[in-house]
């Protein structure tokens, strides 16, 4: 796999020449958030960085990698140990004065990753004000596995799945298993009869969206049977959400 251009790696000049190719941009974002008794704090960020090198591997030369932002909004995961969570404002503000200020230097399309669901309504927020602050930026983000629906559907994950279920697992065990301890990996939240009325609700329903706290939802703060994940079912969708975003990126860089 061909290196990726990274922007710390690189002198002023390199990065007056990446902005003269017209390259985009790639930032990944993450988040410090319990992930379980089995997987590692830093889950989102690992997945997030990992599909990033892919892609820009796979457009050597026409995009750079830009510095990760590690923290993320994840006030539903507080009550676990080791989570560290950034206000709304404070992800914003981050996001806003990272890109304005490359934007200074003549960049004018970004793309950030976010490994972590946390995050989307924030990057939503930052894009659309800087429509009216900076209309030359053009601010894009993606998420991860949503975009692999396909391929987490042919797990057959459980009823109930989603944080440091099946699909976050399988792709952990692909792209770092030093940090999956699969003696500690434990169902939690399985089936809808677990939840509360209201929990089973905010489940039920991806519109209108309630957001509750995770200790609510599953007192181990998983949701699905990690167990059943497998490395090969992590390629799958880690393949799928890295052509996807590569396609995405051919039809901008062409645009």
């Amino acid at each position: 796999m061909t290196a990726p251009d990274r922007l710390a790696e690189m002198t002023t000049l390199e990065a007056a020449d990446a902005v003269a190719r017209g390259t985009i941009v790639l930032i990944p974002a993450g988040a410090l958030e319990q992930h379980g008794p089995g997987m590692v704090l830093g889950t989102d960020l690992v997945r997030a960085e990992a599909v990033v090198a892919q892609v820009a591997a796979n457009l050597a030369g026409r995009v750079v990698v830009g510095p990760s932002i590690p923290l993320g909004v994840s006030p539903h995961h507080m009550a676990f140990p080791g989570t560290v969570t950034l206000t709304t404002s404070t992800f914003a503000a981050v996001v806003r004065e990272y890109v304005t200020s490359l934007h200074t230097h003549g960049w004018t399309r970004f793309l950030v990753v976010t490994g972590h669901g946390g995050n989307n309504a924030t990057l939503t927020t930052v894009a659309q004000d800087l429509l009216v602050s900076h209309p030359g930026v053009q601010l894009a983000w993606s998420p991860l596995t949503s975009l692999a629906g396909d391929a987490v559907a042919a797990l057959d994950p459980s009823a109930v799945h989603g944080h440091s279920g099946e699909a976050e697992t399988a792709q952990m065990l692909h792209i770092a298993p030093h940090l999956v301890h699969p003696d500690r990996l434990e169902p939690g939240t399985t089936t809808p009869d677990q939840l509360d009325d209201v929990s089973r609700t905010a489940r039920h329903h991806a519109q209108p969206a309630l957001t509750l706290p995770y200790d609510r939802l599953s007192g181990n703060g998983v949701l699905g049977d990690p167990r059943r994940a497998t490395a090969e079912d992590g390629a799958a969708i880690v393949q799928a959400i890295v052509g996807r975003i590569t396609t995405f990126l051919e039809e901008w860089l062409a645009a």
